[in-house]
């Protein structure tokens, strides 16, 4: 009997041989050409011509030294798990901008996310599929000294608050929590302390500067078990941690993936891949920058009537930015970007951000239709509001946005 296989890869056509060990080696062989094939398989048949992915990875709330390492850790591997698409031209990518990193998910701008549970929660949202998460939830929580009068968020109303940057999954956590209760942080609170550490937020609690400050319960926990006195006097519900998710009408198969990343990812990184469905991601989804639905001066409109508005002579201002632009964009309009830097929120700064209102049309009886990536992209709101202070009389604000003019069918065109 030839002890000499040949197998043809699908995605190649070429016959390989592999010699077949005699007899008692024949279970081993088997299964290390069962695992030689499976890191084929990351990939479906359909993906036969390779071509360049681009991977963005957002190592989340960690400190520079940290952020580097979990970066790192991750790249390697995602090198490993997907080698055939790294021969190919893979290009993997740090963040550290979450409010970008959401606008490329409604954009579609990246094959595979890497990201914590805010930014993969808008990737869900925007039909990107979960792959897995690592076995470590995180929960926001409200932490004051034991022995303050604080119980509850309403009655930390008008106090200082310390908390995380905004783009840390806390603080877009407790954004949320806020603004389901009809209001803002900036409203809420006396004022806002922000540190990049959190547990920089323990010494604000500690030298009384901050009367009630926000952090992972992970960071409570611990502050606990070193007998700091502290209490929780509000709580998040609990959202995954770092996880990935691939494009929707990708060639990647998410259960082999995670399999091969699960495999790759050192044990000495604390880093264990777990499945998850998109209905992980519900709450933390429905949270956030989500923007407000009237705007006083300006007229709220759907796609329909921006379809119609467009037809009738209106300007379309594309607010978002140039690589979003050229990714996708309504047939017909105009990029203007807002650069945005202030607070997502009604009590933004103006003077923070850059939108250069000269390049809008000199007749302010002009019909202007303001846009960027829906309803949680605040800079096409910013615009309009923008517009209307500078005496636009026909400012149109569609919040809605791209994601909801590809929903309804509507022609996109792409660069």
């Amino acid at each position: 009997m030839d002890d000499t296989l040949a197998f043809s890869h699908p995605s190649t056509h070429r016959a390989s041989q592999i010699r077949r060990p005699a007899q008692a080696g024949w279970s081993v062989w088997a299964g290390r050409l069962v695992l030689s094939l499976s890191a084929w398989a990351v990939f479906s048949p359909t993906s036969v011509q390779a071509q360049s992915l681009s991977v963005l990875v957002n190592p989340g709330d960690e400190g520079e030294q940290s952020r580097f390492a979990v970066f790192n850790v991750w790249k390697s591997a995602l090198e490993q798990s997907l080698r055939r698409e790294r021969a190919a031209g893979m290009q993997i990518s740090q963040s550290t901008d979450v409010a970008a990193d959401l606008g490329a998910t409604r954009s579609r701008l990246h094959e595979v996310f890497v990201a914590p549970a805010h930014v993969i929660g808008s990737a869900v949202r925007y039909g990107y599929v979960p792959v897995g998460s690592v076995d470590k939830p995180v929960q926001a929580v409200l932490v004051a000294p034991a022995s303050s009068p604080i119980s509850s968020l309403s009655t930390a109303a008008g106090k200082r608050l310390g908390l995380p940057l905004q783009d840390s999954v806390v603080t877009y956590l407790l954004r949320g929590e806020v603004n389901a209760s009809n209001s803002t942080i900036k409203r809420h609170f006396g004022s806002v302390m922000e540190s990049r550490y959190q547990d920089a937020l323990l010494v604000c609690l500690q030298i009384r500067r901050c009367d009630v400050v926000a952090v992972e319960r992970a960071v409570f926990d611990r502050w606990l078990a070193a007998g700091e006195p502290l209490k929780m006097v509000m709580q998040s519900k609990v959202v995954p941690g770092m996880a990935v998710a691939i494009k929707p009408g990708s060639a990647l198969q998410p259960e082999v993936l995670r399999a091969a990343l699960a495999s790759n990812l050192p044990a000495a990184s604390g880093l264990k891949l777990q499945p998850i469905t998109a209905s992980g991601f519900e709450y933390v989804s429905t949270l956030g920058y989500f923007t407000p639905r009237l705007l006083p001066g300006a007229t709220v409109v759907d796609a329909a009537a921006v379809a119609q508005l467009m037809k009738a002579g209106a300007e379309y201002i594309d607010t978002r930015t140039e690589l979003e632009f050229k990714a996708g964009r309504v047939p017909g309009s105009k990029l203007l970007p807002y650069v945005e830097k202030s607070a997502k929120d009604a009590d933004y700064k103006a003077d923070e951000d850059k939108f250069d209102l000269s390049k809008l049309p000199a007749d302010k009886r002009t019909a202007l239709v303001f846009a960027c990536n829906g309803p949680e992209c605040w800079k096409s709101y910013k615009a309009s509001h923008a517009a209307v202070k500078a005496g636009y009389a026909k400012v149109h604000w569609f919040r809605g946005g791209l994601p909801e003019w590809r929903g309804a069918n509507l022609p996109v065109e792409a660069q």
